[in-house]
């Protein structure tokens, strides 16, 4: 039987770094598929390819980013009951998770693949890598419900503690990925099209063998035939907490939308520049990433098993961890964004390295702002109170079509460097004190209970 955790007792500090060790390790690989992804389209396709699948980046978040939310929504009560002991309620939600899933990411993938061209004329999506681009989208959209499906499961997993399990699918998903990459673009000349079936096939895999794992392995999860009927109440429960998840990350991908639209018409080398700088950027901040997704299973259990005091103990450890890997990336990122940007183009592609530099620069010297909004935002979520997180996101989004509106046209790619960081510190100015509103709410029902 596969290992389940409670992080319900204990010092919160280790316990959160043995949590989130493999869960960074998992998503490090999964940014560096990104890495090399990239690097293969580069190198082997040239820079208008490497374009094209930038050019789509900013919409692929918009919609997956839903999907993902809607996942980890949907564990979230999961790991509250999980966190409480309540294995039967346990288990019908995680049933009707996957029924969800399965509705709405066909549903998705029909709307999504019918729109795919109108989507990137609105983006104002350069000619020269318009069909590229198009092909790349379709063939992502087609994919959904693999991607769908490889995130829920690995959500379920985490939230019974266990971070160790999604680390080795994710291996075995990334080792297939760029096996996949050299095999449908180096060999067979697919182009563009064939980064992203190597992508949706490696997910699809890895969905199927991870499912078939958690049947076997998970003798908590196996279920009785009432446990696997379809229960509105906890369907409706998982949609109220999914769903603003969701919508958090779409909201969030407005805004980058409006900013990639505003970047795309800046030119192809700018467009090469943000795709390269966005790939490395979110390789380094996955360590951020990660901490918040720790803590939003932290929380949950916690919350669920009637201790919130420990929620707070484990912002506290999460906030210390994340200063000290800031100042560090600060160190490496500001002297060697330009060298790690040669694994994308060409030692004599000068305005497209300096770009790419620029934007690097500006976005870690914003890391603590961040990384604060990770550990505040997942925490939240963790706790159930996912309508915060949505407003957050609100709030990124009207700073960054704030920046593509008025900031681009005058001060250009620089604005674009900007966009970010001034949408990270927007949502912290949210997150902060919605954050102290909930934790002195979740104690108070604490106190409640306890009388």
């Amino acid at each position: 039987m596969a290992a389940v955790k409670e992080l319900t007792f204990g010092k919160p500090l280790p316990l959160i770094l043995s949590f989130v060790f493999p869960l960074l390790m998992g998503n490090m690989l999964q940014q560096t598929y990104s890495l090399v992804d990239a690097a293969i389209v580069g190198k082997f396709l040239g820079i208008n390819a490497l374009a094209s699948v930038g050019a789509s980046s900013s919409v692929i978040f918009l919609i997956l980013g839903f999907c993902n939310g809607c996942c980890g929504g949907f564990s979230i009560p999961v790991a509250q009951k999980f966190g409480a002991r309540d294995y039967h309620v346990m288990r019908g939600y995680v049933m009707n998770s996957l029924r969800l899933s399965a509705y709405m990411s066909v549903t998705l993938a029909i709307i999504t693949s019918l729109f795919c061209a109108t989507i990137l004329r609105m983006m104002a999506t350069p000619e020269s890598i318009f069909e590229g681009a198009y092909r790349y989208l379709l063939i992502t959209f087609i994919g959904i419900p693999c991607t769908f499906f490889y995130n829920l499961l690995s959500g379920i997993i985490r939230a019974l503690g266990d971070s160790k399990t999604p680390f080795w699918f994710l291996l075995f998903s990334t080792l297939l990925n760029i096996m996949l990459d050299l095999l449908c673009i180096v060999v067979l000349g697919w182009g563009v099209s064939g980064a992203a079936i190597a992508t949706v096939v490696a997910q699809g895999v890895s969905a199927i063998l991870c499912y078939a794992y958690m049947k076997q392995k998970y003798e908590v999860l196996k279920s009785s035939e009432q446990e696997r009927r379809f229960q509105w109440h906890l369907s409706k429960r998982l949609l109220v907490i999914g769903v603003p998840m969701g919508l958090q990350f779409s909201i969030t991908a407005i805004g980058s939308i409006m900013l990639q639209s505003a970047n795309n018409a800046l030119g192809t080398a700018c467009v090469a520049a943000f795709t390269a700088a966005m790939r490395i950027k979110m390789f380094f901040l996955t360590p951020l990433e990660s901490l918040g997704m720790a803590m939003a299973t932290f929380a949950g259990q916690n919350y669920g098993a009637g201790r919130p005091e420990r929620v707070w103990q484990g912002v506290k450890a999460s906030l210390g961890i994340m200063l000290v890997y800031s100042a560090c990336m600060a160190v490496v990122l500001w002297a060697g964004a330009r060298t790690i940007a040669l694994l994308f183009v060409e030692a004599n592609e000068l305005e497209i390295l300096d770009k790419t530099a620029q934007f690097l620069h500006t976005s870690v010297s914003f890391f603590p702002v961040l990384g604060t909004l990770c550990v505040l935002r997942y925490t939240i979520q963790g706790v159930g109170y996912t309508a915060f997180s949505m407003f957050s996101g609100v709030m990124e989004m009207i700073a960054r079509i704030l920046v593509s509106l008025f900031a681009v046209p005058v001060f250009a790619y620089t604005a674009i460097c900007f966009g970010d960081p001034i949408a990270w510190i927007a949502a912290d100015i949210f997150l902060i004190p919605a954050f102290i509103y909930v934790y002195h709410r979740i104690k108070r029902i604490k106190l409640v209970i306890d009388e």
